[in-house]
């Protein structure tokens, strides 16, 4: 009987040691809800979610708990990135690689691109556009198999012929073909339902599409409008019908209109957007997505002989400069802003720049982390759960080495990762 007891207070004891709390000693905590800095917490993590934050530093009462001293550190809610592209990142070779990586190459890339994105305080993605492959990195990460950000994906992104995401273009003629709304490629209000069922089937979680031209694609403009406001209408409807959201790439100010009367809920760029275009995604309740760090690495890239195409690089020397601008006005004009990087146009892990932008450009660092945070949150749908430190949400947690509402350039610099209470980074 005394063996049989024994037996069962081991069995207890290995159980405690699985379930254990971790104790963060925080020096600072930012409370995104409330745009506040709080001092000297304890934040208690049991599982996958954040059971309390208290007072003062609290030592566990169970030796099985681990403490972690934060109290030099500030403390604040993984990142949200709502825009990145977690299947590629830029180099001299990316467009032949779209001949020579199969998709394993692709696959393998992308994990790596998913853990440096996670070890930069990343710990939720939107992607917005790749070959399919996000979805199954989600999956995988869900799965726990590899490490890397809870990711949101669109799948493949939504495009016209010859539009900015028709993925042959660029091609020679006998490898263009015609593709529809399987691959993504919309040209009536029946393509652009069956494009965004497609997208359901295959996983997607949202919709994204390319209301107007872009830098980077084999194609002349990057500005021109690229679906009637009846396709963008039918696309945001079947989303709807379906649980989704829709983002939509936009540099030309005609494209955004439509895309915003049609019912998209995220401007991603938005270069060229006007004022009147401002008030406009003030009264739908729109938000700006502005990827300033996308825009000045084009420009840097396009002025290095054979990074791009030729026909890349006057758009790019035209549009890379002005997103900055644009979102100091739309800041300025109350437009609702949504934290967003297009990380794989630049190096993966480099998101944080991106605040540094933001405040440059007169945006307080409070308000830019809440755009990374909370906004985002909101945007995904997640908001009871993720963007704070705060009792019953997701422990997904991040440190710094200085207080960044101080020194914003601090953000590029996280020190502790944790997402779903597990510690990727000490």
């Amino acid at each position: 009987m005394k063996r049989l007891l024994f037996l069962v207070l081991l069995l207890l004891l290995s159980f405690k040691g699985i379930s254990q709390d971790t104790y963060l000693h925080c020096g600072k905590v930012i409370d995104t809800k409330n745009g506040d800095v709080l001092k000297e917490k304890t934040v208690i993590v049991s599982g996958n979610k954040i059971i309390a934050v208290e007072n003062g530093y609290i030592n566990p009462e169970s030796s099985g708990d681990v403490v972690v001293d934060l109290k030099d550190k500030t403390v604040m809610p993984g990142l949200i990135d709502m825009h990145v592209h977690i299947e590629h990142e830029t180099n001299p070779n990316r467009y032949l690689e779209k001949f020579t990586l199969n998709d394993a190459d692709i696959a393998f890339n992308a994990q790596k691109f998913a853990k440096a994105t996670l070890l930069a305080g990343f710990t939720t993605v939107r992607d917005l556009g790749g070959t399919g492959i996000n979805i199954s990195l989600r999956n995988a990460i869900n799965a726990d198999k590899v490490d890397g950000p809870r990711i949101f994906t669109s799948g493949k992104s939504l495009a016209t012929t010859g539009g900015h995401a028709d993925p042959t273009n660029g091609r020679r003629k006998d490898l263009i073909g015609d593709p529809g709304p399987k691959e993504g490629v919309v040209n009536s209000v029946d393509d652009a339902k069956k494009a965004v069922r497609q997208r359901y089937k295959n996983g997607a979680d949202c919709i994204k599409i390319t209301a107007t031209g872009g830098v980077l694609s084999v194609a002349k403009s990057g500005t021109n409008p690229q679906f009637t406001i009846e396709e963008i209408k039918a696309i945001c409807e079947t989303a709807k019908d379906y649980g989704m959201h829709v983002a939509a790439h936009a540099h030309g100010d005609e494209g955004m209109k439509r895309a915003i009367l049609g019912g998209v809920k995220t401007i991603e760029h938005g270069t060229l957007m006007s004022e009147e275009t401002m008030e406009l995604m003030k009264q739908y309740n729109a938000y700006y997505v502005p990827t300033i760090t996308a825009g000045k690495e084009v420009e840097q890239k396009a002025k290095i002989k054979g990074f791009y195409p030729e026909i890349v690089v006057p758009k790019a020397l035209a549009i890379g400069p002005q997103i900055q601008n644009t979102f100091a006005l739309a800041y300025k004009k109350g437009v609702g802003i949504a934290f967003g990087t297009d990380a794989g146009v630049f190096k993966h892990g480099d998101n944080a720049k991106e605040f540094g932008y933001m405040v440059q450009s007169g945006m307080p660092a409070m308000e830019a982390i809440q755009s990374a945070t909370v906004t985002n949150a909101l945007i995904l749908e997640k908001e009871e759960e993720l963007g704070q430190i705060y009792p019953g949400f997701i422990a997904d947690i991040i440190a710094t080495t200085e207080d960044p509402t101080k020194n914003i350039a601090t953000m590029e610099d996280v020190v502790f990762v944790m997402k779903e209470g597990k510690i990727y980074k000490d």
